[in-house]
């Protein structure tokens, strides 16, 4: 703990990248780390290069109709991104052409995007709660489900061969990947908003409207312990690269950094609005998020669609 707090008093500034033209909805790591990927209501993606202490705008991809609302890497391939969108299509993107090698059209306005550990499969959920598999080299749909609840974010375990959703009714549920339920466990009293698996593979994290962050065991399925200095609905989740921090946030006006281990608190990173997104660099003790920077109701001189870093000397 004292480490990483001596490590975060050293590098304890957050500094601001002109991304887009609206807030930014996503942000993400390239597998490698060399890239970062940011979609916004602008209805772009952004890549950015990593230098040494900052980030270096590398191309905008145009070609959705509707805000870009989630956006994830291959999660071997440095490459590729895919991008989902209200406009009722994902889109996969290669950075080395800077262009649009796939458009898939889906049912829906798609809220949630997720890459398979294995990289062979794409699964995305609508507003509608559908959420649709698609095979990631002929860009096909394998297979769809339509839920009776509020589905929120979606994930596979790192193992690859189960499929976690965390729902309205504040439980997440298990499927093997072809959508047969396993499980459903109840985790939280209210809306379960957000989960992520740590790259150790050891814990996965949800978040929820509660305002608590609980920490579970993979093979157990039982929840270790609950983070709580949040006041409002958790949004967003990052696990460190080394599964020893978990990074949360919220409308609170600041992003708790809790060491996993003890639940305690590292660090807070100020912010002067609400947090949408977080992602730890997949090396680095390097935090990418994005927040609501305007809305009328913040200072309205700053502008919106910023991409912020902290950890920087």
């Amino acid at each position: 703990v004292q480490a990483m707090q001596e490590l975060f008093r050293a590098n304890t500034r957050s500094r601001e990248f002109p991304a887009h033209g609206a807030k930014v909805h996503s942000v993400a790591w390239s597998c490698c780390g060399r890239r970062l990927a940011s979609g916004s209501f602008d209805k772009t993606a952004s890549v950015f290069l990593l230098e040494k202490d900052r980030l270096v705008k590398e191309n905008n991809y145009r070609g959705h109709g509707d805000s870009v609302d989630q956006l994830c890497w291959h999660p071997s391939n440095p490459d590729l991104f895919v991008t989902a969108s209200g406009d009722k299509t994902i889109r996969i993107w290669d950075v080395r052409t800077t262009k649009c090698i796939a458009t898939v059209n889906t049912k829906g306005e798609n809220i949630n995007i997720c890459w398979s550990p294995d990289g062979q499969t794409i699964a995305v959920g609508n507003k509608d709660d559908v959420v649709t598999f698609i095979d990631a080299k002929t860009h096909r749909s394998k297979a769809e489900e339509q839920f009776k609840f509020e589905v929120n974010e979606i994930s596979w375990n790192n193992d690859n061969n189960m499929f976690f959703l965390t729902n309205g009714n504040g439980c997440i549920n298990i499927l093997y990947p072809e959508l047969k339920p396993i499980q459903s466990i109840n985790a939280h009293p209210s809306n379960c908003i957000c989960i992520k698996f740590d790259p150790m593979g050891k814990y996965f994290a949800t978040g929820s409207a509660d305002a608590l962050v609980s920490l579970w065991d993979v093979d157990e399925l039982v929840c270790v312990r609950c983070f709580s200095r949040l006041d409002w609905p958790v949004r967003t989740l990052s696990f460190s690269h080394d599964g020893k921090m978990l990074a949360s946030a919220s409308e609170d006006h600041f992003i708790d950094i809790a060491e996993v281990e003890t639940g305690e608190k590292l660090w807070e990173v100020q912010c002067e609005s609400p947090t949408f997104t977080v992602a730890w660099h997949p090396k680095r003790p390097l935090l990418a998020f994005a927040c609501d920077d305007k809305d009328g109701k913040y200072d309205s001189s700053r502008e919106a669609g910023t991409v912020k870093l902290f950890g920087l000397p």
